[in-house]
């Protein structure tokens, strides 16, 4: 029954075309049916990675959902460069960071219990990812004192950037090759009932296609929303943007952790964290040169604080290579405190 609710729900991704283009609806339905259109994509993302995952193990798994889901992410940010709202960039970053890490993968325990966890692997992850907040620390300081967005910054971002995106490029070729002699060594094989891989990466294209359509939609309604629901633009991009733009994540990792996949579950969660910081944040920053205008990498305290705050913790649950439900709730706890500490830092 739900299967068939999802797919019929994929028909949610052309209605909220037509809202936008053709009807010219408000802002507050444009934002709603878009996104409640990326649900069902991102259960089509998730479905599509699990079958790719049946060929390449769950650490590349891992990475693949990761980097078409964060795709539209990257598509969502660039929209924003270019209509002038940079606070929606880097709270959008920071909260698709923060929810991978604690509210994915503690849905992800929740839904599991009790699992092994590839610690090497996240952890590796997660130093990215503490590697990225401390960078963001250079443009951000200066960011504190004077227009966080003055072109100066903007400049200063860009060696961060390309240190940013060099670092992970050489920590991912090492993660991924690793992964495919573990597959590899573990003589697995793709059950009889399993997509063909070039299925399987063709549906992730085509629900990635979709899922960035719907994004730029939704990014294009956000301050109307914004203003009708009397919430800071920052809210709005850290919490409800952060969540819907990142669907395909958080939906894929969902779907798979019921079924006891919690190794992919978890590689999908955090993997994702890591390339938003060290791949999405840094690539936006150089291409809003192209987009305009420049945007610099200058984060507020709250932002740094959480990211780092979110990576340590996550750090410590799979620090005994285990994960339980009970960890899980107390990231989804820890998750909720940081939304509240949202509500309250307002617009910059």
């Amino acid at each position: 029954m739900a299967r068939k609710i999802l797919v019929s729900g994929l028909a949610l991704a052309p209605l909220a075309a037509i809202l936008r283009w053709v009807a010219d609806a408000g802002d507050v339905t444009v934002f709603c049916v878009s996104a409640l259109a990326l649900v069902p994509l991102a259960w089509l993302i998730g479905e599509a990675t699990e079958q790719a995952a049946e060929h390449t193990g769950p650490g590349i798994g891992g990475f693949l959902n990761a980097s078409f889901g964060n795709a539209p992410e990257l598509i969502i940010v660039l929209f924003a460069v270019a209509d002038g709202l940079p606070d929606v960039v880097r709270g959008s970053i920071t909260g698709s960071i923060v929810s991978n890490l604690l509210l994915v993968f503690g849905l992800a325990l929740v839904a599991t219990g009790e699992e092994d966890l590839d610690r090497r692997s996240l952890r590796t992850h997660l130093g990215l990812v503490m590697s990225g907040a401390l960078l963001f620390l250079i443009p951000s300081v200066a960011g504190w004192h004077g227009n966080p967005d003055r072109h100066a910054l903007a400049v200063v971002s860009i060696p961060v950037a390309g240190g940013l995106l060099l670092f992970y490029l050489w920590q991912t070729s090492l993660n991924l090759r690793r992964h495919r002699r573990r597959h590899r060594a573990s003589g697995s094989h793709p059950s009889a009932r399993s997509w063909s891989l070039p299925n399987a990466l063709f549906t992730l294209g085509v629900a990635t296609g979709l899922t960035a359509m719907v994004s730029e939609i939704l990014v294009h309604s956000l301050e109307g929303f914004a203003t009708s629901a009397g919430l800071s633009r920052f809210f709005v991009s850290a919490v409800i943007v952060a969540i819907v733009g990142n669907a395909s994540e958080h939906g894929g990792a969902i779907v798979v952790a019921r079924r006891g996949k919690i190794r992919l579950a978890s590689e999908i969660a955090i993997s994702s964290a890591a390339q938003v910081a060290l791949f999405v944040a840094p690539m936006a920053a150089l291409l809003s040169f192209i987009v305009r205008p420049p945007l610099p990498l200058a984060f507020r305290p709250v932002e740094l604080a959480t990211i780092a705050a979110a990576a340590v913790i996550v750090g410590l649950v799979v620090k005994d290579k285990k994960g339980t439900r009970r960890e899980g709730a107390l990231l989804l706890i820890a998750y909720a405190a940081i939304v509240i500490a949202y509500g309250f830092s307002g617009n910059r």
